[in-house]
């Protein structure tokens, strides 16, 4: 089992950041990649970032250029720092881990951006 824990979210005016961190616990060895989600109200869960223990990253279109997901392997943590947020950033952000065939997700954190 791998546990996750997020933390970071909370509440930005436009155009300012915020930085969230999950960090793994557990069989962490199992882990072939980490990311982040977010589901705002009404929609369907979606891909924001994710990075591969290579160190591949991907990203949403909505967020390139303003998001960046970082790792610190020696600390299982994952980052995901977000600049220039917007109101359609609101949503709660969630952490998946995968590999082997699993996945994992944390409790999620909210970040609401005011306009």
């Amino acid at each position: 089992q791998v546990q996750l824990v997020e933390s970071g979210g909370g509440l930005v005016q436009a155009g300012g950041s915020l930085r969230l961190s999950c960090a793994a616990s557990g069989r962490t060895f199992s882990i072939t990649g980490m990311g982040w989600y977010r589901q705002a109200p009404g929609n369907e869960r979606e891909l924001v970032a994710l990075v591969t223990r290579g160190g591949t990253t991907n990203y949403a279109d909505s967020v390139k250029g303003r998001f960046t997901i970082s790792r610190d392997s020696a600390k299982n943590t994952v980052y995901l720092q977000m600049n220039s947020l917007e109101p359609e950033d609101t949503a709660v952000y969630y952490c998946r881990a995968y590999g082997f065939g699993l996945e994992y997700w944390g409790q999620g954190t909210q970040v609401t951006v005011s306009s």
